[in-house]
């Protein structure tokens, strides 16, 4: 792929833009102000202002159809995984990725990144936040985001502010106190505005009694006001509800349209002189003030809504490697990486190792032209003398998987996948396509239909090729009354529970299942849904054909994992979450692995003392079996490659050299935040600063693997630190002051270490936390050397917010510098 220029946002004429606005009336000023449809910013010729295309990410640009697979993106890690990086460099390098993605499918606007904090252990959007601590997403944030805009797409940092669960997300209050918004919530914000984010989205939720969409405290006074943000805030979809409170809260865009609050609604409320049209004015001022830094002004033609071409296949290896660097060994005696000469039988068993989970659910989730799986990739990575073999041992989703596309073909146009057509009330063909999946959804808001008009049925054919002789299940889910058809009989009939709403659009109901033998001859497939279109804030339809081709029931599947594991030199056994429990819209009801997934752990673990253990989660799991593992590999949502990353960790190609960006606890109860469930609306944030490893460190409770930490491939020595002797005038004149760190590789391979220093409190600031993160520092040294390494600490890192502002006590502060904010061998003062 030929690498895009590195042009950045482009530059504004202010006194041009203010000249476009003046010739425009309030009808027309009022109109850009709100969606043209789902994706779009409406366009205005007379102006010479294009339509802007805004997209979901942050891992990676969905474009104009929702998981789309006729118009697939790069899957890239989540963020979780690339923030385990602790490297701003791989962010910034995300970001480009993303920007190039972004301008192939002709977007302006990433909708990214989420720069939330992971508060409690079961938020369910934890995959797309990077961190518990507020100094690490900052800084990882703001490198994302001038990524981005290095390649001339504007960057979304959100959701503005304290969206950091999902239950009840459009409805609960956030009650914090002004410290901790300012030190903990916010100050991933602050990072980004800083770094040039054109466009913010404001959350759902309420902070302080006042909707984030109509918190003019929060929007006017300290994103506008204090940080100077010049650029556009954004609704989440359908978070705005009212005309004069987000207009004068400092809502700039209502998303989606063209049906919204404001409209007619907001012309008749500045007629009426309830809002000013000087504060209209500012509005379309900072809509083409992002236009003319994306180049969305004077452009000669709109962006194509046709379909794009295929994402750049050359790209596979970065993302692999990108995919491996964020892996975290959190255990290992020895084991790995595993050793192909000695081990003649390997048996790689879970259902992460034939159906992992590449990706979280909700918003952000893709589809993606490839997906690379743990059993096909070491499969082949493997010599030929070392067998490997393969079994589930259970199922970690509720739901089954979706039909194998390769193991269909379409009736009319003999391409792998189905036939698929659109019928009105009299059963005539709107319109038929060839579909590659077997998972379809249909979004659409009022205004812009999701079906071809007059859709009331959908008809999908295919034929299953050759499948096993025996026993297999079939599954249906869908918006409205199913059948299934084999070979022209039915054998299935049901019908989904209606739904609505954009939370209850991203869940899927359980399936509906059938049992048959099929005899190994192809099948002919037919499913009819008489489908019901969800109607509220959005209109949605869905259907998905799953599959299970094993005739094994569950306890014989899991019976014949343990049999395989005795007979194995060394078990890989892959664990893990899905989209089905970690993902928007809800939090995760416990921290156990789904299933019967951690019985099997010790059942295999039992069988085998020579087990790896490889967990495909995102947001913390309870280990019961991690003393009873050899090693535990954490390994996240990997995107596409994650198949080959585990692959080349596994076999030692590449280092695990990903770090925590999120404290692990032995049980449920240790964690600060124990859950986030708002009683009478209201969600108080009782921790105060105490979020993370703050308040295992303050109540002394002992993390199962503590933040900060992760063991590579080699060992490593810290040897000594000195602070500057001006460290501290630096500060206190408001300049970074560094650390220098000497650390030797003391191993017998190249590695990665994060060098990371934590502050201790001042004394007699009560409720601040023992100690914090003030800076950190990754190398990379050969076996046997060793370097200085250098830390930079800023005034803001040292500071507290206090009612008079942000203040930096002259008092000398205790550095403690090592590899985890529990394992800091060394101390200086600063």
């Amino acid at each position: 792929m030929q690498q895009a220029p590195t042009t950045g946002l482009r530059p504004v004429d202010e006194a041009d833009l203010r000249a476009r606005v003046a010739v425009l009336s309030l009808e027309q000023k009022v109109t850009l102000l709100t969606g043209a449809d789902i994706w779009h910013v409406p366009g205005c010729p007379e102006i010479g202002l294009a339509s802007m295309l805004l997209s979901d990410g942050p891992n990676g640009v969905r474009g104009l159809r929702f998981n789309e697979e006729r118009d697939p993106a790069l899957l890239l890690p989540n963020l979780a995984a690339l923030a385990a990086t602790w490297n701003p460099a791989v962010l910034h390098r995300v970001g480009e990725i993303l920007a190039d993605e972004a301008r192939r499918k002709g977007v302006h606007v990433l909708l990214g990144p989420t720069i939330n904090i992971q508060r409690v252990l079961n938020g369910g959007r934890n995959f797309e936040n990077f961190s518990e601590d507020p100094l690490l997403t900052a800084r990882l944030g703001s490198a994302y985001v001038e990524g981005v805009q290095s390649r001339g797409v504007a960057a979304c940092p959100k959701h503005f502010v304290a969206n950091d669960s999902e239950t009840k997300r459009s409805s609960y209050d956030a009650e914090i106190d002004e410290r901790t918004l300012r030190e903990v919530y916010l100050a991933p914000f602050e990072a980004t505005v800083a770094a040039g984010a054109a466009t913010v989205m404001s959350a759902y939720n309420a902070v302080r009694g006042q909707t984030m969409t109509e918190n003019a405290p929060l929007n006017n006074e300290v994103l506008k006001g204090e940080w100077g943000f010049d650029g556009v805030i954004l609704s989440d979809w359908g978070a705005a509800g009212s005309t004069e409170g987000p207009a004068l809260g400092g809502l700039d865009l209502v998303m989606p349209g063209p049906v919204g609050p404001w409209g007619a609604a907001l012309v008749t409320a500045v007629n009426e002189g309830r809002v000013t049209e000087e504060t209209i004015d500012d509005k379309v001022l900072r809509i083409l003030r992002l236009a003319s830094r994306v180049g969305a002004l004077d452009a000669p033609v709109p962006v194509s809504t046709e379909a794009v071409t295929p994402p750049p296949a050359e790209l596979r290896p970065e993302l692999r490697d990108l995919t491996a660097q964020s892996f975290v060994l959190l255990k290992n005696d020895g084991v790995l990486p595993l050793s192909e000469d000695r081990l003649r039988r390997i048996a790689l068993i879970g259902p992460a190792a034939v159906a992992p989970a590449h990706q979280g659910g909700g918003s952000a989730s893709l589809h993606a032209a490839i997906l690379s799986r743990p059993d096909q990739a070491l499969r082949a990575a493997l010599p030929p003398a070392t067998e490997l073999v393969v079994h589930r041992g259970t199922r970690s989703r509720v739901n089954l998987e979706p039909l194998a596309v390769e193991s269909t073909v379409d009736p009319v146009t003999g391409l792998h996948g189905s036939h698929l057509e659109y019928l009105n009330d009299d059963g005539k063909v709107l319109l038929a396509e060839h579909r590659h999946s077997y998972s379809l959804s249909w979004i659409g808001f009022p205004g812009t239909p999701p079906l071809p008009p007059g859709t009331t049925a959908l008809r999908l054919r295919t034929v299953l090729k050759a499948p096993r002789r025996g026993r297999h299940t079939f599954s249906l889910t869908g918006t409205g009354a199913l059948q299934l058809s084999l070979d022209g009989e039915v054998v299935l009939e049901a019908e989904s529970a209606s739904r609505g709403g954009v939370d209850d659009m991203l869940r899927r109901p359980a399936d509906h299942r059938v049992g048959i033998d099929l005899d190994g001859n192809a099948v002919a497939v037919e499913i009819l849904l008489n489908v019901e279109v969800e109607q509220s804030e959005v209109e949605f339809a869905e259907l998905t054909l799953g599959h299970d081709p094993s005739p094994l029931t569950d306890d014989q599947d899991f019976a014949e994992a343990v049999r395989v594991a005795e007979e194995a030199d060394a078990v890989v056994l892959m664990l893990g979450t899905s989209d089905e429990v970690e993902s928007e819209t809800f939090d995760r009801p416990t921290l156990s692995l789904p299933g019967r997934q951690d019985e099997l752990a010790a059942a295999v673990t039992a069988a085998n003392p020579n087990t790896v253990i490889v967990v495909n989660a995102s947001s913390p799991v309870l280990m019961p079996w991690a003393d009873d593992a050899r090693a535990v590999l954490w390994t996240f949502f990997g995107g596409q490659e994650y198949g080959a990353a585990v692959a080349q960790v596994l076999l030692g190609d590449a280092e695990p050299a990903g770090r925590l960006t999120m404290t692990f606890p032995r049980a449920a109860e240790d964690a600060p935040v124990p859950d986030a469930v708002p009683a009478g609306g209201r969600l108080p944030y009782a921790e105060g600063l105490l979020v993370g490893y703050r308040g295992y460190d303050a109540s002394g409770a002992d993390p199962l693997y503590p933040f900060g930490h992760g063991l590579g491939y080699t060992c490593w020595d810290f040897v000594s630190a000195t602070s500057a002797e001006d460290a501290r005038t630096a500060l206190i004149r408001g300049e970074d002051a560094y650390v220098t760190v000497r650390i030797r590789n003391s191993g017998a391979r190249r590695g990665r270490q994060v060098v990371q220093v934590y502050a201790d409190r001042v004394v007699g600031d009560r409720g601040a936390p023992p100690r914090q993160l003030v800076g950190f520092a990754a190398v990379e040294l050969d076996a046997g050397t060793q370097a200085d390494v250098q830390v930079r600490i800023t005034p803001r890192a040292l500071s507290r917010y206090t009612t008079g502002g942000w203040e930096l006590t002259d008092v000398p502060r205790l550095l403690h510098i090592g590899s985890s904010s529990r394992d800091l061998p060394i101390t200086v003062t600063c």
